[in-house]
């Protein structure tokens, strides 16, 4: 959500300026009391807090006064930290030569009395803040025993999702195979009592497959007792409990407080019989721990069926029994379609191309495809009405159809942890269907200040682990797998991603610009050009958006023209754009992540190292710039890349040996990198390496030796040109790598392949030209212990 994401956000600043000496920043040490425990306190209270409205369109007003609590909390900081390095690049001299002060000897004092009144207003500023947010700590703990209450509990029948037998019994359409996978499992196999989950994303057909088996006459006959109970998130042990033993018994008079008495007799009533128990919606394996004992198992082939949409706590609960669900194909989505619109009659000619269409925009989500089917079967069939429906396909499913499939989707939402919510919210800004790169995905998430730290983690791993949970959770869709099994790409299926929308503008998370400039941008903090956008939307949304914007997402061909956005942190411009940005977005000196393209011979201006907290810098540009020294001072930055042309990376001043570039992992497009024993004490902990040698230079040809000592590094690209070939004679590698493409030229690679066959973690090797001066590559027992 976005209160909680902005509270982490307050919190992260100020660790940030403890922990960081350059620009020098203080904060009175009492406010920064004051404001971490009551950033603190709130975050705790929104870890359990239950929104009365979630269900309504209307985001919860007390949510959203702590979000704009917060965003004043940052805008106050943040600004001051601005004020603080423009007035550090001051000189006395400069005021003098401006004309502030009538000669230089007072130059000096006008500096120091800048800097106070900057800091009386900010502490001032602050203050009012502070006070702000402890009044609506106040009241949020006066409500908090509100949304503690105790919800109620209803085991809601699985048929009442849909609205007849003819769609219940169309959603099986397609799932023959997964019918007769668990028919198989039911009835056959081990006589041990077993657990077969079926996972898959909300709306994808677990609870209709479970049903259809429930009622399935081979499974009527083959079972002495079949039940079925709803669990949800807010479980009640007792009243699974009950709902179990009246469907078994048919005793409908099972009013016993005590869950163990309840759970002996059901024990009682089962043993003895063969049962089929159906546990729908599960979402947390604890409460099968707390009632498995219930269940007798003496080998009489009983089984139970848990649905769930979270592929973790499947295997919790078995090791291979598992089931999972998949999209239909075209051929099914669209008989599915077809028998919801029309059952068995013919589907219209006239009507066959645009409902094609329509079936394509549900992706094979079995839900969406009966939700807008049912629509349709009730609306006129005409074809300009059929034409309507497609164009506003997503509309359509939000407006109309909210009471039935945001039951399903949005609860995947309202359940998932606050932490997660960010995340979720976030996935939006992506263009439709696009495959995104995981790397850069985990990249956004931290420059965006919503990942809550965890000690002894980093943020990038905290955030590898909440997309896996989202994965696990069936919220976001793995698309590609990389060579050593991690996650390359995801994607996200259109609905889900209708429901971030729809989320993350009811809380103002984000905003992505339409076809029409709103009012309301210039309060916006994150702002998403999409591709389709046109020059003049935004050249118009340019003039009334905020400076106070946190993050431009453009996908667009038109890159906005950025002038006074000081407090900008995020600016993503580079895969879909044919524009350029130019050095003012060197001005921006809250930026932590810029991926950007830039005109052939634009140089990186020595001001750079004004982005205090610059994390991440990936460049494109066609010719070579030459970076300033200045990135050497750059303390925070963790990911530099200069792609398509490269860059010359220069050597530090000398002088300067104790600087260090301690968080620096990554380091890509670095020609004529002049590796060296300074080199590598000045990027300890570098782990990903892509060098290219295009001009011999001899003091510098056996610098790869040195790549030995970099004890961290993990994956090496190094390519070497034709003519320089010579560096790679004294090429050594370190033990840590796993990951090497190496670009030889016309070397021979008899003389380096020992030393790459000896690497014990090297898991992928690619070999680009090079040669054998004996025709032949002859692997010895032992070599390549790890490579897959």
């Amino acid at each position: 959500m976005a209160a909680y994401a902005a509270l982490v956000s307050v919190m992260h600043i100020i660790d940030t300026i403890e922990h960081h000496h350059s620009p020098p920043i203080s904060i009175d040490k009492q406010q920064v009391e004051s404001l971490t425990r009551i950033v603190t306190s709130l975050q705790e209270f929104l870890e359990g807090y239950k929104s009365p409205v979630a269900d309504g369109d209307e985001a919860d007003p007390l949510e959203m006064r702590i979000a704009d609590a917060s965003y004043k909390a940052e805008d106050v900081i943040e600004s001051h930290i601005v004020d603080v390095i423009k007035l550090g690049r001051s000189s006395p001299n400069e005021i003098f030569l401006q004309g502030y002060v009538v000669d230089a000897a007072h130059a000096a004092e006008e500096v120091n009395s800048r800097e106070e009144v900057s800091f009386i207003n900010f502490y001032q500023d602050l203050q009012q803040v502070i006070e702000e947010m402890n009044v609506i700590k106040k009241e949020a703990m006066e409500s908090s025993a509100e949304a503690q209450l105790q919800r109620k509990v209803s085991s809601t029948h699985a048929g009442s999702l849909t609205s007849s037998s003819n769609v219940k019994e169309s959603m099986m359409v397609g799932f023959d195979d997964v019918e007769l996978q668990l028919l198989d499992k039911l009835t056959g196999g081990h006589r041990n009592r077993q657990i077969i989950p079926i996972t898959g994303m909300g709306g994808i057909g677990k609870t209709t497959l479970a049903r259809h088996i429930f009622e399935h006459a081979l499974v009527n006959q083959h079972f002495d007792i079949r039940a079925w109970t709803t669990i949800s998130q807010t479980y009640n042990v007792r009243e699974t409990l009950r709902e179990v033993l009246h469907q078994a018994s048919g005793d409908s008079r099972n009013d016993l407080s005590d869950e163990n008495e309840l759970g002996e007799n059901l024990y009682k009533y089962l043993w003895g019989r063969r049962y089929l128990i159906i546990l729908d919606d599960m979402w947390s394996v604890e409460v099968w721990y707390k009632i498995r004992f219930f269940f007798p198992d003496y080998n009489d082939g009983s089984r139970v069926i848990v649905t769930t949409r979270l592929s973790n706590l499947a295997t919790k609960l078995t090791n291979s029994n598992s089931i999972g669900m998949r999209f239909l194909d075209d051929v099914f989505s669209w008989s599915l379609f077809s028998r919801t619109v029309f059952g068995d009659e013919d589907f219209p000619l006239h009507l066959e191309e645009i409902g094609k269409k329509i079936v394509g925009k549900c992706k094979g989500l079995p839900l969406s495809i009966v939700v807008i089917g049912g629509l349709l079967a009730k609306s006129e069939l005409t074809l300009e009405y059929w034409e309507g429906i497609e164009k506003n396909l997503s509309s359509k499913v939000n407006s109309e159809n909210d009471e039935y499939w945001l039951r399903v989707l949005k609860l995947s939402y309202d359940h998932l942890p606050v932490y997660l919510k960010p995340c979720f919210l976030y996935m939006g800004v992506f263009e439709e269907d696009e495959e995104i790169r995981v790397a850069e995905l985990m990249r956004l998430w931290v420059s965006e200040g919503f990942l809550k730290p965890i000690i002894n983690k980093s943020l990038e791993t905290i955030a590898n682990e909440y997309l896996k949970e989202l994965v696990d959770r069936n919220l976001i869709l793995v698309h590609e797998l990389g060579k050593l099994g991690n996650i390359k790409y995801c994607k996200m299926h259109d609905l889900l991603r209708d429901l971030s929308f729809q989320e993350a503008e009811k809380q103002r998370f984000y905003y992505v610009l339409g076809q029409h400039c709103p009012r309301g941008i210039n309060s916006q903090r994150r702002i998403v050009i999409p591709r389709s956008t046109s020059a003049m939307i935004v050249r118009d949304a340019m003039e009334t958006m905020s400076s106070r914007a946190r993050s431009f997402i453009c996908h667009a061909d038109t890159v906005p023209e950025l002038l006074d956005f000081r407090f900008l942190r995020t600016l993503s411009a580079y895969e879909y754009s044919e524009g350029y940005l130019d050095e003012n977005v060197f001005q921006s000196v809250n930026l932590r992540y810029l991926w950007a393209e830039f005109r052939e011979g634009f140089q990186i201006p020595s001001s750079i190292s004004l982005l205090w907290n610059l994390h991440t810098l990936i460049v494109s540009c066609r010719s070579k710039p030459i970076v300033p020294v200045e990135i050497w001072n750059m303390h925070q930055l963790k990911h530099v890349k200069f792609v398509d042309a490269g860059m010359y990376l220069p050597d530090p001043r000398s002088g300067h040996s104790d600087v260090m570039m301690e968080n620096l992992e990554t380091l890509k497009g670095v020609i004529d990198f002049n590796l060296n024993e300074e080199m590598v004490k000045r990027i300890p902990n570098i782990q990903k390496l892509s060098i290219s040698y295009e001009n011999k230079v001899m003091e510098r040809v056996k610098c790869l030796s040195y790549l030995q000592c970099l004890s961290k590094l993990e994956s090496l690209t190094c390519i070497v040109e034709d003519g320089s070939e010579e560096y790679l004679q004294s090429i050594s590698f370190p033990h840590s790598l796993k990951k090497l493409f190496l670009r030889c030229g016309k070397f021979h690679l008899e003389e380096i392949l020992e030393k790459i066959a000896s690497l014990p973690l090297l898991e992928k090797l690619q070999l680009l030209f090079g040669q054998f001066a004996r025709r032949s590559w002859e692997i010895v027992e032992g070599q390549f212990p790890s490579l897959k």
